[in-house]
């Protein structure tokens, strides 16, 4: 990207923050609502001597008051907060026509407000007769007290050096008509209160009025851009409504979603609101600090001080959370950056990590009502999600790892550093996790989020001694000469242990956070969650585990129902396996007078129940009508009712998707690699 580039971008996301800070600021104010407000005080109205109906008509009054006030004040704050949504979603070039125009409102007002200051200065000199006019002293070149700063004449000259500059500016930024007479007119305007301040025949009340009259040519004409564009601003509006409408019928509202988020550039403008306003709150605090006196605080203590203030008050609105998240997710998208480094894998699977860990760390924030916790117990909750999304992240370095263990186990010729690599990471899974738990049931009392902890970092223990065991065995099947028939049985065993104590720990999560939602912190967000959990974590892994074993329990069945090989039949036979090209010691004779390796033929029958060379039928379920045995069928036998045949064929296309689904989650029930099989074999010594 070029520095052009790089500098208009930029420039967008600094000119999309300012936006996320007026909604942060309502959301901060509690939208507008009266908070901690006490209701009237009953005393006072008894030492006024009222009776009780005129207190209570009072207190009724003064309720439908502050109801009214509050709605109100609730409305504006909701249209403030959609106003600033949509000038943040706006393209550049509007944003840099809502900027020129505000820039122009605010030099109208900055301009009103110094000359009425100034004005009341002069009005306040003139009331002491003895006092010169600021004329002659201009006149006088008496310089002494024209630069005196509590004099007059200094605010006089400051008044029109700062006028200058705004007509100045004001001159290049408004959007009205630029006549070369209104032009001229604007410096006069903004100008003509200093130069009747220093003339001594004036009254006051001319003084006084000055500044409203030079505010007038420039308001007219904001009012007048603002009333221009007032149809213009319509049009954009349902042009935007239409081409985003038309985007929505074409292409879908997820990818609407992706191309605004792409074209907003949303995490590096949260970032970046994020990091100025916790700069912000830190220059505060830094000033605060260095303004007092005898302070007894160390320089460590200090800063770890303004570090806690600075994570309470950069998690306290909803807006600063979403910033926080960025931030989080920032950072965890470099530490999978990191272990891909050190795993040295190339591809660009880890961004899905930050994506993840922005969502879980706000997700968190929600349903454990972090916005809304005073400051210390913010500060605890803020904390103990960090560590929950910590040992989270612990799960995603495993999902990058795992694959690599999977590739190296079955690779004859290996580097072997990058073993080692790998190897290092798991022990890093293993013994982070295990000096975690000890340090923090060595110093938390036991609670409910300390059992999270636990799950989580136990589940990951598992996962990894999960994958080291089966890591071990394709290594050793690696390095082996002929056929490992049980390694297929090991590998379920493993997995299918592993499966059933992470399904364990998934089972006490959510009893765990049934405890916390009734009878600790409850709420929607929480419920919702626990709902997701129970679905995805528990009710579809058993049903998947179930589909698992029931189709291994079937294919087992099925294959058992062949004829096993004799010695002599391989002996005269001579061939490998046609599925995993390997060396046949044992076989198994289908109908057809086929012969596969019979842990290669279960895991074909988990794909389709026709044979891998003729396409017959392998297995037939339903006894025949003649009574003759199921296993007895003929050579090139097939359904002649062509009804029959579709069914079969609609049947064994579900399969084969059910199942390839199944493969692509279950590395341990796949086909062996032809080309790989071909290798080995080719090594195998005679």
């Amino acid at each position: 990207m070029s520095m052009r580039m790089r500098f208009l971008s930029l420039v967008d996301v600094i000119l999309r923050v300012p936006p996320l800070f007026v909604i942060d600021e309502l959301l901060r104010i509690g939208h507008g609502l009266p908070i901690g407000e006490s209701n009237s005080d009953n005393s006072s109205f008894e030492t006024n001597g009222q009776n009780v109906d005129e207190i209570d008509s009072f207190g009724e009054d003064r309720f439908y008051e502050f109801l009214i006030i509050a709605a109100v004040k609730f409305i504006l704050s909701g249209f403030g907060i959609i106003a600033a949504m949509c000038v943040f979603m706006l393209r550049t070039k509007h944003l840099m026509i809502v900027y020129m125009y505000l820039m122009s409102v605010g030099i109208v007002f900055v301009s009103y407000w110094t000359n009425v200051s100034t004005m009341k200065t002069v009005i306040t000199s003139m009331v002491d007769e003895s006092d010169t006019s600021i004329l002659e002293d201009i006149l006088s070149l008496n310089l002494t007290k024209l630069f005196d700063p509590n004099g007059c004449g200094f605010a006089v000259v400051q008044n029109y050096f700062i006028q200058c500059l705004l007509a100045f500016v004001f001159t290049y930024v408004h959007l009205g008509p630029r006549y070369s007479l209104v032009q001229k007119l604007i410096p006069v305007s903004f100008m003509a209160p200093s130069v009747l301040a220093v003339l001594p025949v004036l009254p006051p009340s001319v003084l006084h009025h000055a500044p409203v009259f030079a505010a007038l040519l420039p308001l007219a004409i904001v009012k007048f851009v603002l009333w221009y564009s007032a149809l213009a601003v319509v049009q954009t509006i349902f042009s935007g409504y239409q081409n985003t409408r038309t985007f929505i019928n074409n292409y879908g509202l997820s990818a609407l979603v992706e191309t605004e988020w792409t074209r907003l550039n949303v995490p590096t403008v949260l970032r970046t609101f994020w990091i100025l306003r916790v700069w912000e709150h830190a220059s505060i605090l830094l000033v605060d600090h260095l303004a007092e006196d005898g302070s007894s605080l160390t320089a460590i203590g200090a800063l770890f001080g303004m570090a806690k203030s600075l994570l309470i008050s950069g998690c306290e609105t909803l807006m600063a959370v979403l910033g926080m998240a960025s931030v989080v997710s920032y950072i965890c998208h470099y530490i999978g950056c990191f272990f891909q480094w050190v795993l040295l894998i190339e591809e660009d699977d880890d961004r899905s990590i930050g994506t993840v860990s922005a969502i879980l760390f706000y997700i968190l924030a929600l349903q454990t009502g972090l916005t809304g916790l005073d400051p210390e117990k913010r500060f605890v909750r803020l904390c103990r999600n960090f560590c929950l999304l910590f040992t989270a992240l612990l799960h995603f370095i495993h999902n990058i790892v795992n694959p690599l263990l999977m590739s190296l186990s079955a690779s004859h010729n290996p580097s072997l550093h990058r073993h080692v690599r790998a190897l290092l990471v798991c022990a890093f899974l293993i013994l982070f996790p295990i000096s975690l738990l000890t340090y923090l049931w060595s110093q938390h009392a036991t609670s409910t989020w300390l059992f999270a902890v636990s799950a989580f970092s136990i589940e990951v223990i598992v996962k990894v001694v999960v994958s080291l065991l089966i890591y071990s065995l394709f290594l050793i099947d690696a390095y082996r000469s002929t056929f490992w028939e049980k390694l297929d049985d090991y590998v379920y065993y493993i997995r299918a242990s592993g499966n059933a104590v992470e399904f364990c720990f998934g089972i006490f999560l959510f009893f765990n956070g049934a405890w916390i939602l009734f009878f600790e912190s409850g709420g929607a967000i929480r419920a919702i969650m626990m709902c997701v959990h129970a679905y995805f974590n528990i009710w579809c892994e058993a049903r998947a585990g179930w589909s698992v074993f029931k189709k291994r329990r079937t294919a087992v069945n099925k294959i058992n129902s062949l004829l096993e090989a004799t010695p002599e039949q391989l002996v005269e036979l001579n061939d490998v396996c046609a599925i995993c090209y390997q060396e046949m010691k044992s076989a198994k004779i289908t109908h057809c007078n086929h012969f596969f390796h019979g842990v290669c033929l279960r895991k074909w029958l988990y794909v389709q129940d026709r044979c891998p060379l003729c396409h017959n039928i392998l297995y037939q379920v339903d006894t025949p009508k003649d009574g003759t045995d199921a296993r007895g069928i003929e050579d090139n036998a097939a359904p002649q009712d062509p009804q029959n045949v579709q069914e079969v064929a609609n049947g064994v296309a579900a399969q084969l998707q059910a199942r390839i689904n199944d493969i692509e989650e279950d590395r341990t029930l796949r086909v062996p690699d032809v080309r790989q099989r071909q290798e080995d074999l080719e090594n195998v010594p005679r």
